[in-house]
């Protein structure tokens, strides 16, 4: 059975990201065909890269105009998180506009480099079925140079420099800043999560 439908919009992390559903048993299948988009059980949009490329990509396949019709479980995974929202500062680049907010550089300073890399640890995690078994400070992996303040979507925050939004959901459409399928025990637990959506 093909369980996870990843968008191919053009990251890096394709390879990674199939392995990581291969390892929990499931079968994920990689496609930027919006007929097959629209018609895949679950939907991953993963991200390695900048912001106005992928868009451009996901426009030039129609897969940008579809996104926001689509009423399955949709994960956005790091940069493909960071598309949900309105805006990017990187480019600057209009995003999906799933969240109406604006996706922020981070700043470097004494002590916080950018990009922002390495194992983070998840605050004021809130209920939520993607996250079910996932406690505070849990650790995760990040790899990122942008990201998005807590906002009312905002299911659990990390703090490097600033407080930003490590997950957030509105309905039908979740996001994790970090990567999960580099996130050990906890990104495993969170794409388990999301294969039972």
């Amino acid at each position: 059975m093909r369980d996870v439908l990843i968008i191919d919009s053009g990251g890096a992390n394709l390879a990674s990201l199939r392995f990581a559903f291969r390892r929990l048993g499931a079968h994920a299948y990689v496609s930027d065909d919006p007929h097959v988009v629209s018609q895949a059980k679950r939907i991953v949009l993963p991200g390695v890269g900048s912001a106005a490329p992928s868009m451009r990509r996901l426009r030039s396949s129609g897969v940008a105009e579809l996104l926001p019709t689509l009423t399955q479980p949709v994960l956005g995974i790091c940069l493909g998180m960071q598309l949900l929202f309105e805006r990017s500062e990187e480019g600057p680049t209009t995003c999906l506009g799933l969240l109406p907010y604006t996706v922020r550089s981070l700043i470097p300073g004494p002590g916080l480099r950018v990009p922002h890399t390495g194992w983070n640890t998840l605050h004021q995690v809130k209920d939520d079925p993607l996250l079910e078994s996932v406690r505070e400070g849990d650790f995760v992996y990040y790899v990122h140079s942008y990201s998005a303040q807590p906002t009312p979507f905002t299911l659990a925050s990390a703090e490097h420099g600033v407080s930003m939004s490590a997950v957030v959901r509105r309905d039908n459409f979740w996001g994790t800043q970090f990567h999960p399928e580099r996130s050990a025990a906890t990104g495993a637990r969170i794409l388990q999560n999301f294969l039972r959506l």
